[in-house]
């Protein structure tokens, strides 16, 4: 699923980030005409981020991969995906659902092809993918770097403020940050997928109480410093129609590569498990 900054931003034009389900009506619609005009041809050495979930079980993450022929999925508590290859066969699907068991439902992000007959569709977001070749980042001496014993906070904020699935192993994914206040977390962001020379932004959140203050901003600009120490370049997601994020986040130097379509699909009940 894509990233949804939660927080109020007053930082480009006077623009406030808007919250998930308010991105309807004409909002909406101007976010698909930004998607359909400036999101270009992916660029040379780019590839591993058509499929970025895939690279990343098999590449630096790699040490996670749950795997079974060429299909790679997370382990439950720490991502909820599952990823296929470019262009699956039928023996992957079958691969899936071996792997996944009957019935059950599994999100597949950046899916490019129909599932097959009896598979079940069960939801569809289209969303668009960011990349920060220009953004450097800024270290920020008053956030944190969130640790295990901050888990229980961090499930808690985000189950207020829905950023996206964050699970209790989330956390090891990457380099987590948060904001504290009076001794409470109330921003975080931190390090999600990574394909080879990248690293994806996730869970940027805000305790609604502490929106409109660029915390989501500070937040995203020290990830990046972070992923750029490394060596490598930030890139995000966001829900297509949120045309206000999109601005927020080409105000901090990302550009729009391209538009992904993530979808959750159900295994058909009768399939054997082999």
């Amino acid at each position: 699923m894509p990233n949804v900054p939660c927080e109020q931003v007053e930082g480009h034009g006077g623009a406030s980030l808007a919250e998930p389900g308010e991105q309807d009506g004409e909002r909406a619609g101007h976010g698909r005409e930004a998607v359909r005009e400036r999101a270009g041809e992916p660029a040379a050495g780019d590839r591993p981020l058509d499929n970025p979930a895939w690279w990343s079980l098999n590449g630096g993450h790699a040490r996670f991969a749950e795997r079974r022929g060429r299909v790679v999925r997370y382990p439950v508590d720490v991502a909820p995906f599952l990823a296929l290859p470019d262009e699956p066969a039928q023996e992957d699907w079958d691969d899936l659902a071996a792997l996944a068991g009957p019935g059950a439902q599994v999100v597949i992000p950046g899916l490019r092809s129909e599932p097959p007959r009896g598979w079940e569709v069960v939801m569809r977001l289209p969303g668009v993918q960011l990349t920060g070749e220009d953004v450097a980042g800024a270290y920020d001496g008053e956030l944190v770097r969130l640790g295990p014993g901050d888990v229980p906070e961090m499930l808690d904020l985000v189950s207020r403020t829905e950023p996206g699935p964050y699970l209790p192993r989330t956390i090891e994914m990457g380099a987590y940050l948060g904001v504290r206040h009076d001794g409470r977390l109330v921003a975080m962001a931190g390090e999600r997928l990574r394909p080879p020379g990248w690293t994806e932004i996730s869970a940027v959140c805000t305790d609604p109480a502490f929106r409109g203050r660029g915390l989501a901003s500070r937040l995203v600009l020290a990830v990046a410093a972070g992923i750029r120490e490394r060596g490598e370049t930030p890139f995000l997601h966001t829900v297509a129609t949120n045309a206000t994020a999109i601005r927020l986040y080409e105000f901090l130097g990302f550009r729009l590569r391209r538009q992904v379509m993530f979808a959750a699909v159900r295994v058909p009940a009768g399939t054997p498990v082999g």
